[in-house]
């Protein structure tokens, strides 16, 4: 009984020990106990989600890679782990047969480097000899392992393979700078694919569980869930249509190892509710390999280049001009001056101006292109008269003119869905500096001010569709992995600008600038155009440096299409002619109207007699430009 009783005694001090310990570094030990158990943890990655136009067409998704993976610590316990001299040549024959089925299927892989892995890295476990090989080449590997008649033993797990997911772009440029790319495939650098990161990016998944000595315990799986998918307004065909006409007119003035313009830009605008259906600007990149400089420079130019000239220019060439750069509008401002005018009652539309070539501002005489007499206020739009425009500046008023410049969205953020919007606060004249003659003399007709393309596109808009100022987008969907809707992103109205009576007399005098004044190049036969043409000469006027530009909308009465087009330098001789923009905006136009099934005016109605005329004479125009071009060229070829 003594030796039961001091048995339980010992017992019971025992066991309060052993809580004790538990209590006070349970912990401590938890973690020991662990650390003599192997840890098998591996993360299964997420799918970024794609990008795709309106009708579903992928213009970014995400492709299953693998990397290559060497287990240097398994294939050196493969031949140490011999027990004999006769086993370990057989092990080494499996160690030799494993790096050459790696040679025949990997090529790119330098396989002496790979062997000296297993010297310098003995105990690495995870080496990575390839990355972003695709899936045939995985294949091609587990097959020619796994034939019985060609294959030798090769080494379990010595070579294996890490999935991945690498971004890929269907249509290589295609909307470049609107689109963007994405790093690592997760990581969005610009456009859509930097605006919406999160949005596009999931959440990873894991294996994981204990592996003990001998027992393995069985694995817990957590699924990733993949990322979101953004349905754009954008259209694949007229975003293909537009790229093609910029690169068809640049290429068609490339000179001395010149660009066709230091930057040609288009949006193609619904102006009923400002969805983006194609953005495009010149010159653009391969979203493939968005760093390749060699259709720009050859070789020997790229690496004289410094790495920050490099990147530099790849900065630059990234940028989407429509959102990220401003200028000044020069006369596709008219439009603005003359509808705060009407809409404020400044103006009846009755009132006539007389252009005698300029105008005496205080000690400054503002000239203007001509002396076009007398003019109505339709004729001061169709002659684009800098004069007329100076003189309703003065009936305007600093104040109406302020107050109409911000009401259109001047000086103010569009808040596109893309990034890098440019400010344009500190770049417009306050009321008071506006009460100085001058400075409005000057606005009135775009210039002394600077403005972005998505913002003149989006106000325009404003003036044509009845007087609503919608927020420009490009995402007009978002849906899961399963393609189910998770939001609906619905047009946003942000202001009234205009009455719709107003409107309505807006483009009236914008129809008449196509058929009768400036913009008679820009129409095209069977449609009912209305627009507005462009020259404003660049900082510093001393350099007479141009940016040419064009915005044109169809049909007339009910507006579908916006289509603005800038040429910012064109590499040619005389650089101050809308005509280059109205050309690229006619190609564009006389494609993508009847792809959008926009109504056709009438042959035999007054707008269409109009706008066969008005067609016929831009393509006489064209004809002896043409005629004029090779009659010069010829002479100079005698001459030469």
């Amino acid at each position: 009984m003594l030796v039961f009783l001091a048995i339980c005694v010992l017992f019971g001090i025992l066991i309060a020990r052993l809580m004790y310990i538990e209590y006070t570094s349970g912990a401590k030990y938890e973690k020991i106990v662990l650390a003599q158990q192997k840890y098998d943890s591996s993360v299964i990655p997420y799918q970024r989600g794609d990008i795709t136009d309106r009708k579903g067409t992928v213009l970014a998704t995400s492709v299953d890679v693998y990397n290559v993976i060497l287990d240097a610590k398994l294939m050196n316990e493969t031949v140490s782990s011999a027990e004999n001299e006769e086993k370990r040549a057989a092990a080494q024959a499996k160690v030799d047969s494993t790096f050459s089925h790696v040679a025949a299927c990997f090529p790119e892989i330098d396989i002496e480097a790979a062997k000296a892995c297993l010297t310098t890295d003995a105990d690495s476990q995870y080496k990575v000899l390839a990355k972003d090989v695709s899936y045939e080449e995985m294949k091609a590997y587990q097959d020619l392992s796994s034939d019985k008649d060609t294959k030798k033993e090769l080494v379990k797990n010595g070579i294996w393979f890490e999935k991945e997911y690498k971004r890929s772009y269907p249509y290589g440029s295609l909307a470049a700078q609107m689109i963007g790319y994405a790093t690592d495939g997760t990581n969005g650098v610009i456009g859509l694919e930097s605006a919406y990161n999160s949005t596009l990016n999931g959440v990873n998944g894991r294996s994981y569980g204990y592996l003990e000595s001998e027992n393995s315990v069985e694995q817990t799986v957590v699924e990733p869930k993949n990322g979101n998918t953004l349905v754009t307004a954008m259209d694949t065909n007229v975003q293909s249509i537009v790229e093609q006409c910029i690169l068809d007119w640049n290429n068609a003035h490339l000179s001395d190892g010149s660009l066709g313009s230091k930057n040609t830009a288009c949006i193609v605008m619904n102006p009923k509710n400002a969805e983006i259906l194609a953005m495009a600007t010149y010159p653009t990149f391969d979203l493939n390999n968005p760093r390749d400089l060699s259709p720009f420079f050859t070789t020997e130019q790229i690496d004289a280049m410094s790495v920050e000239d490099q990147l530099n220019y790849l900065s630059k060439l990234w940028q989407c001009y429509p959102v990220t750069q401003t200028y000044e509008p020069g006369s596709t401002f008219k439009p603005f001056t003359i509808s705060a005018g009407l809409d404020s009652g400044a103006l009846s539309g009755g009132e006539t101006f007389f252009c005698d070539g300029g105008e005496q501002i205080g000690p400054n005489y503002v000239r203007c292109t001509s002396h076009h007499g007398m003019l109505t206020l339709a004729g001061a739009l169709q002659h684009s008269c800098n004069d007329a425009l100076m003189q309703i500046s003065g009936l305007v008023g600093s104040h109406n003119f302020y107050t109409y410049q911000h009401l259109f969205g001047f000086g103010q953020k569009t808040n596109i869905d893309l990034p890098a919007e440019a400010r344009t606060d500190s770049l417009l004249y306050s009321e008071e500096d506006l009460g100085h003659t001058i400075n409005l003399a000057t606005n009135s007709f775009g210039q002394n001010f600077n403005v972005t393309m998505v913002q003149l596109a989006t106000g325009f808009s404003s003036i044509i569709n009845g007087g609503t100022l919608y927020q420009p987008h490009v995402v007009t969907a978002i849906q899961d992995a399963s393609g189910n809707t998770v939001k609906d992103i619905s047009p946003t109205v942000v202001k009234k600008t205009i009455s719709a009576e107003t409107s309505a007399e807006m483009r009236d005098m914008l129809r008449s600038v196509v058929t009768e004044g400036t913009a008679k190049t820009a129409a095209v036969a069977g449609y009912d155009i209305g627009g507005k043409t462009g020259t404003a000469e660049k900082q510093p006027r001393s350099e007479h440096r141009y940016l040419v530009s064009f915005i044109g909308f169809a049909p007339v009465s009910d507006p579908e299409v916006v289509c603005y087009v800038v040429v910012d330098e064109p590499n040619v001789a005389d650089q101050a002619h809308s005509t280059y923009a109205q050309e690229i905006c006619r190609n564009i136009m006389s494609q993508i109207l009847p792809y959008l099934n926009v109504e056709k005016v009438e042959a035999d109605s007054a707008e269409g007699q109009a706008a066969q005329a008005a067609a016929d004479a831009a393509a006489k125009k064209a004809a002896d430009e043409a005629a004029a071009a090779a009659a010069g060229q010829e002479i100079v070829t005698e001459h030469n």
